[in-house]
């Protein structure tokens, strides 16, 4: 095995580094190399003395060949998986396939490297795997200390639905694949492309909005791609575009179906290629950008219509995750109302220690057709002109006051018509937790893959993906 080579950037030095391979010159070389570095490596070339010794926890980093007498390195790392020794671990084989690379992987290897490496390859797979790991402790702890003060990177809740959500942001973020946020106007997708970028390895890099739907097509064109002096009129300087302005870091377009056709052309250029040209010139620019999109309209409905281009749609929906609607996660509104009950009290030095049950009942209630804005909005109205310690319901707006209020045994509306209103109302509400539950159910049954559930209760597979995101199911396979 070669040790020469040029010298490549290095992972942080001090990791603690156990190498168990039956190959001598494989532990005396990782020694050299890493050692050089200011890595301790310790090597074992009897499995069993090497697994006693990765049981202890007291290693960053496993180097573990898989094919050794005795034992293998595949029985070694079950062995540490299924106790979660915390290290992380790198197979190292001469008899390496991509079958037992995967398999490897699946029982908690980071990464694998094959017999015979040299110096650079060593020292890369090692920084990679070093990276990674200290990317999960800091997201983690930051995790930790946003869901314990402000929820879920400042997105409040712990619904079903909003736990799908949280997943796919974990899953998400530390790549680097386009995403479409979908929702209701006031669901908070803002709030979920500001969660991925803080979890993303762009997390120091800007994190610049652009609203598609605040101006005109000519506008957002050199809002977006920038333009040169006297390209049209009124363009007294030459101007840097936000795709130029985001180098290196989240660039987050919102309404992305306000776009005109023209204008979904260049975007999809610029997504394709890498590549912006700003308005008037003819030279083009690199750019490096994490694209998260967001919309509160169909995209794939707009398709089928021609008001959005097909090729846009499949690069912007690499990963979509949708919000749901308030009223499909009712649980989350106490603990979303006093955030922002909170909120407005530590900003304004008030006190308000909180609001009266019947008061929560009302807006758990509520169809909340605003969902978490027009929440926000009305819990800071109610708390400007309550006088006393608490919120009661005499303060609630008079279309939430007056909403029918599901049944209790003296909630009973007095009058037909109020009944009536109450009776459809009541029926929706079955009607929507019953289709929920057969969507749900559908999908167990066919382990999340959409298109066997469709088939089996006999729907198209479009209007399957259709009522998903009207309750936020997540597809496993389609």
């Amino acid at each position: 095995m070669s040790i020469s080579g040029p010298e490549p950037d290095v992972p942080a030095a001090g990791q603690r580094i156990l190498v168990i391979d039956d190959e001598t010159v494989i532990g005396l070389s990782c020694k050299r190399i890493l050692g050089q570095e200011g890595h301790d490596v310790q090597s074992f070339t009897d499995p069993q003395a090497g697994l006693r010794a990765a049981l202890s926890g007291d290693f960053d980093v496993i180097l573990l060949d898989l094919v050794m007498p005795g034992i293998g390195g595949l029985e070694i790392l079950k062995q540490l998986d299924s106790v979660g020794v915390p290290s992380e671990v790198v197979v190292i084989t001469g008899h390496s396939t991509v079958e037992s690379a995967v398999e490897a992987m699946k029982h908690g290897a980071a990464d694998y490297v094959s017999k015979p490496f040299s110096p650079d390859q060593l020292r890369m797979v090692l920084q990679k795997v070093l990276e990674r790991s200290a990317l999960m402790q800091e997201n983690a702890a930051l995790r930790r200390e946003l869901e314990l003060n402000h929820g879920f990177e400042g997105i409040i809740g712990d619904s079903q639905p909003m736990e799908r959500v949280f997943s796919l942001i974990k899953r998400v973020a530390p790549t680097d694949s386009t995403v479409l946020v979908t929702g209701e106007s006031g669901t908070g997708k803002e709030l979920v492309a500001r969660g991925i970028h803080r979890l993303s390895r762009r997390k120091d890099q800007p994190l610049l909005a652009c609203d598609c739907s605040a101006l005109a097509p000519t506008l957002l064109e050199s809002e977006l791609f920038g333009h040169v002096k006297g390209s049209f009129s009124g363009a007294i300087a030459a101007k840097q575009g936000l795709f130029e302005a985001a180098h290196r870091g989240t660039l987050f377009l919102d309404e992305v179906a306000n776009l005109s056709m023209e204008t979904q052309g260049k975007l999809l250029r610029t997504l394709e290629a890498k590549l912006v040209r700003r308005v008037g010139d003819t030279a083009e620019r690199e750019v490096d950008i994490r694209l998260i999109a967001a919309s509160n309209r169909d995209l794939e409905e707009m398709v089928g219509e021609g008001t959005f281009r097909e090729d846009l749609y499949y690069r912007l929906n690499v990963v979509p995750i949708h919000l749901p609607p308030l009223r499909a996660r009712l649980g989350d509104i106490p603990k979303l109302a006093m955030a922002f009950l909170n909120n407005f009290c530590e900003k304004n030095e008030v006190a308000i220690e909180g609001f009266t049950p019947d008061l929560i009942a009302k807006m758990e209630s509520y169809d909340w057709p605003g969902n978490v804005r027009e929440l926000r909005n009305i819990v800071e109205r109610m708390a400007i002109l309550t006088d006393g310690n608490r919120i009661g319901s005499r303060q609630l707006p008079f279309q939430i006051n007056e909403a029918p209020q599901f049944l209790t045994a003296t909630q009973l509306p007095r009058s037909w018509e109020q009944f009536k209103q109450f009776k459809h109302q009541a029926r929706d509400a079955l009607t929507q937790e019953l289709e929920s539950r057969f969507l749900t159910e559908a999908l167990g049954r066919n382990e999340g893959n959409v298109t066997k559930a469709a088939e089996e209760v006999g729907i198209q597979r479009t209007q399957m993906h259709a009522l998903m995101r009207k309750y936020g199911l997540t597809p496993a396979s389609d």
